[in-house]
C-alpha cells in the first residue's frame, strides 16, 4: 500500500473538529429565536420522529472534484433517527488504496441526549427558515447540507466549502459568516458528544452493521503498480447480469443485496479494498459498496 490524499469531502470534519466551539459545553440551553421548542425559548421539549427508521438530523457533505467512484460510495457523515441511534462515519485511514467498506459505526443515544441535540441545532439557526450559504470566493468544493426533522417539519441548510474559511473570508463578498460560524461549532459538537451532552446518556459506540447495501458493478481497472489478489464473487450468478444498468453511467450496474446474501457478502467486502478485483466468470469487475441507512429505501 502507499499513502494517498483523502478526497476533499472527508478533510471537511477534520477541520471542523479542529475549529474553535462558539456555543457553550452544555450546548442545550441556549434560546434559540428559531420555532422548534415547544415553549419558544429552547427549554421545553422538540417533538420529533420516534421511528427507528425515522431521520431526525442528517450532515451530509457532497459534490465538488472528486471522482465518479467517490460520489458512488458516498455516505452521510453523521445521521440521528427516531429511536436515538447515532450513525456517523468513523476515521478512514489514509492508505491506498483504501477501504472498499465505509467505517459506519453506531452509539445510542438517550431522548435526553437527542433533546440536547435538537436544542443545539435550533442555536445553530438550522430550525428556521431554509437556506444556502454561498462561497463565492472558491471553486470545486463540497456542500455540507444540514436537515433537521422536528415539530412536523423538514428544514434544510446548507453552505458551500464549509471548513475551508480563511482569516480573509470577509473580503469575499455576500458570506454570511456569523451563519457559517454557527454551523461550524455545531457539526464540532457533534463530534465529540460525550464531552456536551448530558451524563449518562451517551451509549457504547459499536459498528453499524446495514441490513440493505447498494452493489455497483464496473469493469475492473486497478492500479497497474498495484496487483492486487483477486476475490471470487461470493453469490449465485454472474457479474455481468448483476443488478440493472446505471441511466447515468456506461459500464456500471446497480443492484441491492440483502438477508442471506448480505450476510455472505459482508465479511467479503469488509476484508476488501477499493482495488480489489472480483472475479465472475472468468473475467474480473470493480466493484463499489454503498451501505444503505434505516430511512433509505433498498433500491439504486
Amino acid at each position: 500500500m502507499r499513502t494517498k490524499t483523502l478526497a476533499i469531502s472527508l478533510l471537511v470534519p477534520v477541520l471542523l473538529l479542529s475549529a474553535c466551539g462558539r456555543f457553550n459545553d452544555a450546548g442545550a440551553g441556549g434560546s434559540g429565536d428559531g420555532g422548534g421548542s415547544s415553549d419558544g425559548g429552547g427549554s421545553g421539549q422538540i417533538d420529533h420522529p420516534t421511528g427507528p427508521d425515522e431521520l431526525v438530523l442528517r450532515i451530509e457533505t457532497g459534490g465538488g472534484f472528486v471522482p465518479v467512484e467517490h460520489n458512488l460510495r458516498a455516505v452521510p457523515g453523521l445521521s440521528l433517527y427516531g429511536d436515538g441511534r447515532l450513525i456517523v462515519e468513523g476515521p478512514v485511514p489514509e492508505i491506498y488504496p483504501g477501504p472498499a467498506m465505509p467505517n459506519l459505526q453506531v452509539t445510542q443515544l438517550t431522548e435526553e441526549a437527542v433533546q440536547a441535540i435538537l436544542h443545539a441545532a435550533e442555536e445553530a439557526g438550522l430550525m428556521g427558515k431554509d437556506a444556502d450559504y454561498g462561497f463565492p470566493c472558491v471553486t470545486d468544493l463540497p456542500t455540507t447540507t444540514f436537515t433537521v426533522v422536528a415539530e412536523g417539519q423538514t428544514h434544510t441548510v446548507s453552505a458551500y466549502a464549509l471548513g475551508f474559511e480563511t482569516e480573509g473570508m470577509g473580503a469575499c463578498p455576500d458570506v454570511d459568516e456569523e451563519a457559517r460560524a454557527d454551523l461550524v461549532d455545531f457539526w464540532t459538537q457533534l463530534g465529540d458528544p460525550v464531552r456536551w451532552l448530558p451524563e449518562g446518556s451517551v451509549g457504547a459506540t459499536e459498528e453499524y452493521i446495514p441490513t440493505a447495501m447498494r452493489v455497483y458493478v464496473q469493469p475492473y481497472r486497478g492500479d497497474p503498480e498495484l496487483e492486487q489478489v483477486p476475490v471470487p464473487w461470493p453469490l449465485e450468478g454472474s457479474l455481468k447480469g448483476f443488478g440493472e444498468p446505471d441511466a447515468n453511467l456506461p459500464d456500471v450496474r446497480c443492484g441491492v443485496v440483502t438477508g442471506s446474501d448480505l450476510g455472505t457478502l459482508l465479511p467479503e467486502a469488509l476484508a476488501a479494498n477499493e482495488l480489489t478485483p472480483w472475479t465472475s466468470d472468468g473475467a474480473d469487475h470493480g466493484l463499489i459498496f454503498r451501505p444503505l441507512l434505516p430511512d433509505e429505501k433498498p433500491a439504486c
